[in-house]
Order: C-alpha cells, then structure tokens, then sequence
C-alpha cells in the first residue's frame, strides 16, 4: 500500500498535509509517464490469493498470527480478518509457460500454509466467502491486530459517521448492520496482476473492463453468506457495501463508492485513475514518506509516489492501475474482481482466461467503446456476479442495435478462442493456453462453476440435515475435500 502504517490514529491538521502531499505525488506522476520509454517492458503477471483458515467444524479460525509464526515464507502475509491470510507470487514474465510456473508457485506456498494450519488444528479454504461465517464471527475482535486495518477501520468510520448497512437481495434477503470493516474481511479473491507499457494502457485496462463480466460469470464461488443464499458471486455485493464511506448511501447515490466498477472508460491513461482516486475520496491514512516526488522525478530519478500509492490502495475498484518503481517504475493493471478457489489450478485457469480475453480483445477496443456504453460494461458485471453463466450480457455488435444479449454461457465459449489468441499473441505456448481454456469450457459444457456446485450440494444435504447450517457444514466439508485434492471443479463429484 506504498508506507507502513505504524499508529492507528490521526490528527485533523494530518489530513491537509496528506492531501497536499498527494498533489506532489501527482504532478511527479505526470513528469514520469512524459518520460520517454518509461515503464516499457515485456508483459508480466503475477497474483495474489486470499484465503480463510477454519477449524475442524469448517468455522473461522482466528489463527493467522500463530500460523504467520511457523511460516517463514515472505510472501504470506495477513489480511483483514484474523481468520484471513494472503500469498503473494513472485512476477512472472508472460511469454512461456507463466500459468504453469504461477500454479507451481501458489501450490507450494498453499501447503507449507496447509502443513502450518494443520499444526494448529485448522485447515485452509479457498473459496469465495466461507458460507458457515455467522454475523458473530465478524464483530471487532475478527479483526487483525495490525496498524493498518485498524486504522483503515478508524478512517472509514470518522467520513461515515455510523454503522455499515448491508442489504443484498439474491434467491433470499440479507439485512444487517455492521459496526466495523471486519464484513469486508469476509471476502477473498484471486488478483491478477498484468504488467502493461504505458503506450498501450488504455485499450488493455478498457478491454479488462469488458472481459471481467464474461469470466466471472465463468468463475462464480461465493454463493452464501451469513446462512443466506445470495448471488452467485455475492462477494461483489458485499464488498462495495462493508467499506462504503457514503452513509445511507442509495443505488442512485451520486457520491462515488470507494468500491465501484468505475465512472466511465479510460481516454487518456493511467493518470486519470489516479487522479480521480485523489479528487473523488477523501484521504483515510494520512502517513506522510521523507521522499519529495517531485524534486526528485525532474531529477530523473524514479519517486516511489508512496503517498499516491497507499491513499489508491483505499479506493477499490475492480480493476485498479498500479504504479510500482520497481526497475525505473513500470505500471499494472490488477484486476481484483475473481474469488479464491475453489483449486489452485482453477484459480490459474480463470487468471489465463482473463488475461488472455484482455489481451485478445484489447486491439479492439476502439470500436467497442462506441458500441457499447460503459453503463452496457458496468451492468454487465452485475449481471455476471448475481447469476453466474445464466446470466444475460450485452455484447458489441457490428451493426444496429448494438449491443444485444447473450447468454453468457454461450458467449464464454465463443470467446474462448479469442482469449487463446491473446495469450499465443503475447507469447504463451499454445499448450499451455489450451490447458488452462479447456478448463474453461469443461465448466461451461458441465454447468458447474463453484457456485453452483455449492448450491446444489447444499439442497441435497438441506433433505438430510437437522438445519440450514448444518447443511452448510456437510457442504463445506465435502468442498474441502475435493479443494484439497486439486480435482477442478468442473470434475467434482455431484452432490
């Protein structure tokens, strides 16, 4: 998030100094991205993969401080909640075989994370939102002991000024209130880095706007939440509603959500989503760095913008531009919209998927962004996360009226091969594109995304079981099992 959060609290006179520091941290960005070759390189990914520990029951398990004790590998790390872990890879560079090294990767960090929790006696879940977390679970002793989110909780609260609502209407209804940000801790994803040059920015991060809807739709794997049966991808919901600072914030609301699709397509480039992050929200940890970015961008040298980076770090969109000054400073798009699980190599087939559709449909973007309006891209997201591969997406169209529906199962398979010749194009070995987009349409061909075969398990089970959460139980528990076995989802047994 660019500095480390060292207190928890802040003064009033922190907040002006902060913001004017993420001016200077601007106007250096503006200096860099005129630099001539700035940030040009080969494409490279990278990801990181949230989980959830649980106990022998399949609830939250608040251990990731004594399990952080046992692993020593750097690139596991907290999350928000005490039952939440993050691994971290390593990028990789996209010509090759990155999908196989990426699997390799997140598998070795998941069972040293596996063998630690097991000591303890809990287990690792990588699924989207752990459906046996009862709203108890998620009051404020859920949440890590670590400056940062305690601070990050305090910041939300001051703009706030009262509870978070949460209301989500999918197959039932969920009403409740929350007192803290822990709910947000609730929801664990994939993110898929894509390093980019600056030159072709705006037609990759477009185009990622456009292909999300279609892969997850593809992807779906939170279903429950709080015992609720909710949308297929109910973290999407969930998430813009417990670190919304906009109190009684309405669907129609005219303040900008810290979580959100975003406001519109990108026409000039990255700066513009950093621009906005700066004039949209206020501040909500205002650390100040000794580095002045200016001074030292006209200088020729390569500022670590950290203001600029941690304040963008609070504003969620689902594709969000990343600055790093990592070998003279480059940027990435991550694209945060996918759910943990429920295997590792179906979390590497959906990053494939989605890397290769950006890719694939980048070229284009010119004419699809006067075929389709951003409203079109937006909705189709919603869509997608609410009903998963029966959902109805709006899709561009070479003559009037465009765009017009189509069911996004039989879409995810006619842009299959588009997203193949975006990865061959960038340098993936064909194999190992067509093994990772055979998962793909293995899913489509079975129906069975993660958040189906939830669903489905779960009302078998509701026919056995003394309750609901039992049921849940029973369902989770079998979910660990073929999780842990790496069988992909689309060849898991039938409930």
């Amino acid at each position: 998030m660019g500095l480390e959060i060292t207190r928890d609290e802040f003064d009033e006179g922190d907040f002006p100094r902060f913001t004017a520091k993420l001016e200077a941290n601007l106007q250096a960005l503006r200096v860099l991205l005129d630099r001539s070759g700035f940030g040009t390189g080969p494409l490279s990914v990278g990801a990181e993969l949230e989980l959830n520990l649980v106990d022998c029951a399949g609830g939250p398990a608040d251990l990731n401080r004594e399990v952080l004790q046992l692993v020593t590998d750097q690139r596991l790390t907290h999350e928000v909640n005490r039952f939440n872990l993050e691994i971290n890879t390593r990028p990789s560079p996209l010509e090759g075989r990155p999908f196989a090294a990426l699997q390799a990767e997140l598998a070795g960090a998941l069972g040293t994370t596996r063998r630690a929790a097991a000591q303890l006696g809990g287990r690792i879940a990588m699924i989207g939102i752990l459906p046996t977390l009862e709203q108890e679970h998620l009051d404020a002793c859920a949440l890590s002991n670590v400056h940062r989110y305690r601070a990050l909780s305090r910041g939300i609260r001051r703009i706030r000024g009262e509870p978070f609502a949460v209301r989500i209407r999918g197959d039932e209804e969920l009403s409740v209130q929350a007192d803290d940000v822990t709910f947000e801790g609730a929801n664990t994803s994939l993110q898929v880095h894509l390093r980019v040059d600056p030159e072709a920015f705006v037609r990759t991060y477009n185009a990622a706007q456009v292909a999300t809807a279609v892969v997850l739709a593809s992807s779906g794997n939170s279903p429950f939440f709080l015992g609720k049966r909710l949308w297929h991808e109910t973290r999407v919901a969930l998430f813009r509603q417990s670190v919304d600072d906009r109190a009684d914030a309405r669907d129609d609301d005219w303040r900008p959500a810290r979580v959100s699709f975003g406001h519109g397509w990108v026409r000039q480039g990255a700066r513009e989503l950093f621009e906005e992050s700066v004039a949209l929200h206020e501040p909500l940890l205002p650390v100040l760095g000794p580095e002045d970015p200016l001074e030292l961008a006209l200088a020729g040298g390569t500022p670590s913008l950290a203001e600029l980076r941690l304040h963008h770090g609070t504003v969620w969109r689902w594709k969000r531009a990343v600055y790093d000054d990592a070998a003279g400073g480059h940027l990435r798009i991550e694209m945060r919209a996918m759910p943990a699980g429920p295997t590792v190599r179906d979390n590497v087939s959906n990053a494939a998927f989605l890397v290769g559709l950006t890719l694939g449909l980048a070229p284009r973007m010119g004419e699809f962004c006067t075929r389709m309006t951003f409203g079109h891209a937006r909705r189709n997201f919603y869509q997608a996360a609410r009903r998963g591969l029966e959902a109805e997406l709006l899709w561009p169209e070479s003559t009037a009226p465009s765009p017009r529906p189509q069911l996004a199962s039989t879409l995810v398979l006619a842009l299959l091969p588009v997203a193949r010749n975006g990865l061959v194009a960038a340098g993936v070995e064909p194999a190992e594109a067509d093994a990772r987009l055979e998962d793909i349409q293995h899913r489509v061909a079975t129906g069975q995304t993660g958040a189906v075969w939830q669903r489905r398990c779960h009302e078998r089970l509701l026919l056995s079981h003394a309750s609901p959460r039992a049921a849940l139980q029973a369902m989770l528990a079998r979910y660990l099992d073929q999780s842990e076995a790496e069988v992909p989802v689309h060849a898991w047994d039938p409930p």
